[in-house]
């Protein structure tokens, strides 16, 4: 095994899409000899030596050879053996003295350590043979994806024991219980929070230092992909948050690495991100770029992952983002969009969509930035889906506002239907409403216990039936109480309590609901597909509208109460003179009850029919 030229070439240019396979620790045989083959790209060191378990931490026993005028270097550690913890020892260009872990890696020590670890990658055999020529054909445009947002270390929490004293599920037990949870609710998808190797549990895993390393809190990558192996085989999607935008200042990690900026840009004016405290990548420089996509592709190829949602898009296209005047650096045609970082989404998303058909990218962007989810050919940035952070904050202003006032804001639930075909759409209710102070989504609900469960239950009938793919963080689905941490686990208990098994039950229902009708997913991009039957009902804060089938078959009639007030002789318009079969209300259980529509003129529709709409009323009818 070597650094050949052809190597040098394409990770010159920025497009050695399996770079991971040369440079980090690759155990192999040379001559017979048994060992373990390290490469690390250091352009501007003075001398790299790997150091470790097999030679004692010794900076002089193993002096790697600069292969070429890139910079990277190489050697064989003769007996190097899986499970062995090792660094880089790199003497910088100013004499500086560095120990730095390997970029490459696949495992590392765990936290409080910071040292690499040999492992063997390749000999895990792969049973979702099914799942990965289906996938293929998979088209988030017209297909459902309701996604569950899982931080794995604090959803459910081990008893405690000698050995387990964390309490962390290891990936192989987790994949188990996960799989349970989510194929009985109904998911389509599992989105794991901070999976890349991370030092700070507090950050959540999005300050990472090992990006092509399963966090060891878990065990090892074989049981990482074990856990996606397993989630797969049981019919469910996993999804990846993954972190292009930033990373940590940590003497181990990547900033700094050779003595200069490697990783990141040398002016801390582009280099730094002054809010987070952390190093800002170099998207111009090929070989930074080639780190990132490969490592898109490494989770997607070698991990079977079937999509990236990439975190904190807006901080890379603005050259400006969280930062004052005089701490940024404007573009060659004097404004703040980062060109570079443009240039390296679009060559990302059709790399990664172009060699894994099926697979989805999805940008956390919140800003109004054009074509998101445009075509990169077509001047977009490639994304599957964006997620729809206005959506998301109008909904939760309206959300906690006490009915009375939901008149006064009534636009606030209808103005994402103005936008709704520009993008397209994930409508997140995500990890990031529910911590630093923000209160749980429950909480946030007004009234006492009782109305705040209406309320909820309200709230997530309405985004289920809305245009646009979902996601719920953990939790969410029963009424947790409390804000997450990721210090505990969820509050499982609060299921003992009526309410939250009953909010638990409804969601089920509603998610199962949205898997079983087309009506609900397959027209999402199609402006065609949904109609307002009346958004203009301020007063009463009643909202009503239709989903449409492709087939023109089982389309669905959504009614949505807002209020405490009963509307015994509520009246409904509808396109159709056809029976409406209720198929779920705000009970979650419903013996399907038929309403016939007559030719009476309602909400502009020429038939309609009447029907009690009880307070926080929800009514799903299929016609």
């Amino acid at each position: 095994m070597e650094f050949t030229q052809l190597d040098q070439y394409l990770f010159g240019q920025g497009t050695h899409y399996e770079i991971y396979k040369k440079l980090g620790a690759h155990p192999t045989t040379l001559k017979r000899k048994k060992g373990v083959y390290f490469a690390v790209w250091a352009p501007n060191a003075q001398s790299v030596s790997v150091v470790g378990e097999f030679n004692g931490w010794d900076k002089e026993a193993n002096p790697m050879k600069k292969t070429g005028p890139i910079g990277v270097y190489e050697t064989f550690v003769p007996d190097a053996a899986e499970g062995q913890l090792y660094k880089f020892f790199i003497v910088g260009m100013h004499g500086e003295e560095l120990y730095k872990a390997d970029p490459y890696a696949n495992a590392s020590e765990k936290r409080p350590g910071t040292a690499s670890r040999i492992t063997d990658i390749t000999d895990y055999k792969w049973t979702d043979d099914k799942w990965m020529k289906n996938r293929a054909g998979f088209d988030e445009k017209v297909q459902p994806m309701s996604i569950y947002e899982v931080h794995l270390g604090s959803w459910l929490k081990h008893p405690a024991s000698e050995e387990n004293k964390e309490g962390f599920y290891n990936y192989r037990e987790a994949a188990v219980r996960l799989a349970e949870y989510v194929k009985e609710m109904g998911y389509t998808h599992v989105e794991l929070m901070g999976i890349a190797e991370h030092p700070f549990d507090g950050s959540w895993g999005y300050q990472v230092t090992g990006y092509y390393a399963p966090t060891s809190r878990y065990g090892t990558p074989q049981d990482f992909k074990y856990l996606v192996d397993y989630l797969h085989r049981q019919k469910i999607g996993v999804i990846l948050d993954w972190v292009p935008a930033h990373f940590p200042k940590d003497e181990h990690g990547l900033a700094n690495f050779d003595g200069t900026a490697v990783y990141e840009h040398e002016d801390p004016r582009q280099g730094e991100h002054p809010d987070w405290g952390t190093k800002i990548y170099n998207y111009g420089r090929p070989e930074v770029k080639n780190f990132l996509i490969a490592n898109a592709l490494f989770w997607v190829e070698e991990c079977h992952v079937d999509g990236l949602r990439v975190d904190a898009v807006a901080s890379m296209l603005y050259l400006d983002y969280g930062k004052k005047d005089g701490e940024w650096i404007a573009n060659k045609y004097g404004d703040n969009k980062n060109l570079e970082a443009v240039e390296f989404f679009k060559h990302l998303n059709t790399v990664v969509m172009g060699r894994n058909h099926g697979t989805v990218m999805i940008a956390e962007e919140s800003t109004a930035w054009p074509k998101v989810t445009g075509k990169a050919e077509e001047d977009g940035l490639g994304f599957s889906l964006k997620w729809n952070m206005g959506w998301m904050n109008d909904f939760l202003e309206y959300m906690k506002l006490d009915p009375y006032f939901r008149k006064y804001n009534h636009n606030k639930m209808t103005f994402s239907m103005v936008y709704a075909y520009s993008e397209k759409y994930v409508l997140v209710l995500s990890h990031d409403e529910v911590v630093h102070l923000k209160c749980s989504m429950l909480s946030k609900m007004p009234g006492e216990l009782d109305e705040k469960f209406k309320n909820l239950k309200a709230g997530y009938a309405f985004m289920i039936c809305h245009p646009g793919k979902k996601l719920l963080f953990m939790g969410q689905d029963f009424g947790q109480l409390r804000e997450w941490s990721e210090e505990r686990e969820l509050d499982w208990f609060l299921l003992g309590e009526e309410g939250h098994r009953d909010l638990q039950n409804f969601v089920k229902n509603l998610l199962h609901l949205y898997k079983k009708y087309p009506a609900l997913y397959a027209g999402d991009n199609d402006p065609e597909a949904f109609e307002w039957i009346n958004a203009d009902d301020g007063d009463r804060s009643i909202f009503s509208f239709v989903r449409k089938s492709p087939t023109k078959r089982n389309n669905m009639l959504v009614v949505c109460n807002f209020t405490p007030v009963a509307r015994p002789d509520y009246r409904v318009g509808v396109p159709k003179k056809k029976q409406y079969k209720l198929i779920l209300d705000e009970t979650g259980q419903v013996d399907p009850k038929i309403f016939k529509a007559e030719k009476k003129e309602c909400d502009n529709q020429p038939f309609s029919f009447s029907y009690p709409l009880p307070p926080y009323g929800i009514a799903i009818f299929l016609y």
